[in-house]
């Protein structure tokens, strides 16, 4: 594939120019970033104004599952926007009830009520508010290593260093720590162990903080920007008993793992675990329109059969996005893209991954599923030391900041996060593409192996 406009720095520069002058960005000192102009993107790659092509091995910020501009979704948005461009969330409109069907049929268990959100932050919100409005209580558990969202309660939620800001303590959040064999708080030496002595943990600090206190305890099913940590088996099942045994709401937030990413349409599947709340967003429709929601159980539907859920978004279910998701599982089912996810992760990324950990000194740990993995770069393989120190800025941070400069210099945009780079291509990546991104990581985790000893 190339790319569809002749290059054009001229053009470039003015979009960077006007960038600089009006946008103001994420997450970001604003005087210290220097955005790449990107002219235009298809499938799984994207290009700038000087011609250069990059295989996107983040997929956005892990959400285009189907990669970009594909035809269907796209044609799918015009013939929504000509027909209905949007309408009020009291109303019932058939593309949202045909969205909220067909996530219905995919989801696990009895999470047949869906609540639409713009996001997965805005679902993390509602989520929450539902289950503490349904069991009378106000805490919330959620685990260090983890990203819920940037709105008020999901970034109190959230347990990596961009809670600190915004956290004031008093959101009603108790943070514990969740199974992670590699770096165990525990001190286990097995995935038995880990699990055993990780519910033990939850369960204690539960009884410390008072059971009949907790409304729900909330988990990434798989923790995406955390570090793609599977969790061992039974854990998921165990955090499920405590809920039931203290009644509990259980929500798994699968905005990042969800909809093929891990090979399933839900990770939850791989763990045989139906939560009570489950929210998603990002590869409902490949992040085309923003889109984001609640599943919601009987039980806790129920509870507001005839008393008023007290939540609701303008765009609520907006009917170009519901458009852009019925269109994405469509194009999902009929190009057997959860499958293939499925298949890449088992035949190519999961071994081609191993075997640059064999060879490269600086890899430490590959984990993960489908096409959601992660590399654990450290400085001394025995040790486990992180190749940079956790939360690390600056010059401290100069071994990944050389390896990212690497991995683009070799046509590949890598997700680079602390001491990790994740590989979490889309959904829908073909075998070679896969291949060249592996060849790519090969490169550039070279100039990795430079900072180690």
């Amino acid at each position: 594939m190339t790319p569809h406009v002749e290059p054009d720095p001229q053009a470039g520069a003015a979009v960077k120019a006007a960038d600089r002058a009006h946008v103001f960005h994420s997450w970001s000192a604003q005087g210290l970033i220097d955005p790449l102009a990107v002219a235009g993107a298809e499938g799984s790659y994207f290009w700038d104004y000087d011609g250069n092509r990059y295989l996107d091995f983040t997929s956005g910020l892990v959400y285009t599952n189907i990669g970009y501009q594909h035809p269907k979704v796209v044609a799918a948005i015009q013939e929504q926007a000509a027909k209905l461009t949007t309408f009020a969330p009291a109303f019932a409109i058939d593309v949202r009830s045909e969205a909220a069907r067909l996530i219905a049929e995919r989801t696990p268990g009895d999470l047949d009520k869906i609540f639409f959100t713009n996001g997965g932050a805005e679902a993390v919100e509602n989520a929450v508010r539902m289950a503490r409005l349904h069991t009378g209580r106000h805490k919330v558990f959620s685990a260090y290593r983890s990203y819920h969202g940037a709105t008020s309660t999901a970034i109190n939620l959230t347990g990596d260093p961009r809670r600190w800001p915004s956290d004031t303590a008093s959101a009603g959040v108790v943070h514990f720590w969740a199974p992670f064999l590699y770096r165990s708080p525990f001190y286990a030496t097995t995935e038995a162990e880990e699990c055993q002595r990780a519910l033990q943990h939850l369960e204690d600090t539960i009884a410390f903080e008072g059971p009949q206190t907790v409304a729900a305890i909330i988990l990434e099913t798989v923790p995406g920007t955390a570090g793609i940590m599977t969790p061992p088996p039974g854990y998921l099942a165990g955090v499920r008993e405590i809920c039931d045994k203290y009644g509990i709401v259980f929500i798994l937030d699968e905005v990042m793992a969800g909809f093929g990413r891990t090979g399933k349409w839900f990770a939850s599947e791989h763990f045989g675990v139906v939560p009570d709340l489950m929210t998603f967003a990002k590869g409902v429709n490949s992040g085309y329109v923003p889109l984001g929601g609640v599943a919601i159980s009987e039980k806790i539907a129920a509870t507001f059969s005839t008393r008023a859920y007290p939540g609701g978004l303008t765009y609520s279910g907006h009917p170009l996005a519901c458009a852009a998701a019925v269109a994405t599982i469509h194009v999902m089912a009929d190009e057997k893209v959860v499958e293939n996810a499925a298949r890449i992760g088992e035949t190519v990324l999961g071994p081609g991954l191993r075997e640059l950990a064999e060879r490269h000194p600086s890899v430490g740990e590959v984990r993960g599923m489908g096409v959601f993995w992660a590399l654990d770069l450290v400085r001394n393989k025995e040790t486990r030391e992180p190749l940079v120190p956790y939360n690390a800025a600056g010059e401290a941070n100069a071994p990944m900041a050389a390896f990212a400069a690497a991995a683009k210099k070799n046509g590949l945009w890598p997700f680079v996060n602390m001491n990790r780079t994740h590989a979490v291509p889309a959904c829908n990546v073909s075998e070679a593409e896969a291949k060249e991104g592996l060849a790519a990581l090969d490169a550039a985790l070279s100039v990795a192996d430079e900072h180690t000893v």
